[in-house]
């Protein structure tokens, strides 16, 4: 594509439209999930909110553009600033990606613990597959319909900060996802061997 007007247009719709495309495919892939327990309206307003950011933002861009802003959850109250991480190594490609990151409070709130963790560990790369690895178990503890607290969230979370804290690296997915399926076990929560946490 050439380097002119016209050249990056299309190569910005086209990241939009890869953009929508991945938004979509990660709506589809929680579509069996229970509703979010913020209220779509709010969700919006705090979208809305952040169109006057510059795309990719940081999280400590994030938080000190909207960090008081509260948010009202089924359980309780937060603000933004509890559920992002002030954390330059966390970045947001949209505003619909603070979005999806915010409607699920319990795990925000503990994937902020674990990105602040790590940000404060020299030379440890938080990639984005072992992130991904990270956040997708604890939605998975979040899904368990007899875990209306969801202590699951917090007792892994407590356990990897701690890990990253005490040996100052990182624990491998497959770990996590161990210590989760052990955590469903002991509490009497059935993990099939082929869903995420059955290993």
């Amino acid at each position: 594509m050439a380097d002119d007007k016209s050249g990056r247009e299309a190569q910005a719709r086209s990241a939009e439209r890869r953009q929508r495309e991945r938004e979509i495919a990660s709506e589809l892939e929680r579509g069996d999930e229970a509703e979010p327990p913020i209220d779509a309206a709010e969700l919006a307003d705090i979208e809305a909110a952040l169109e006057s950011v510059t795309y990719p933002a940081t999280g400590t861009e994030i938080v000190a553009t909207l960090g008081d802003r509260e948010v009202d959850a089924a359980d309780r109250t937060y603000t933004v600033a509890e559920l992002i991480p002030e954390a330059d190594a966390e970045t947001f490609d949209s505003p619909a990606d603070v979005r999806v990151r915010v409607q699920r409070p319990s795990v925000a709130a503990t994937m902020k613990r674990i990105v602040e963790a790590v940000d404060a560990l020299p030379n440890v790369d938080f990639g984005g597959s072992q992130r991904d690895a990270y956040e997708k178990t604890l939605d998975e503890l979040e899904s368990i319909d007899e875990d209306d607290d969801d202590e699951g969230v917090r007792v892994v979370g407590d356990w990897l900060v701690e890990r990253i804290d005490d040996d100052g690296t990182l624990p491998g997915s497959r770990s996590v996802r161990r210590r989760a399926a052990a955590f469903c076990r002991e509490n009497g929560y059935q993990v099939r061997n082929d869903e995420w946490l059955g290993i």
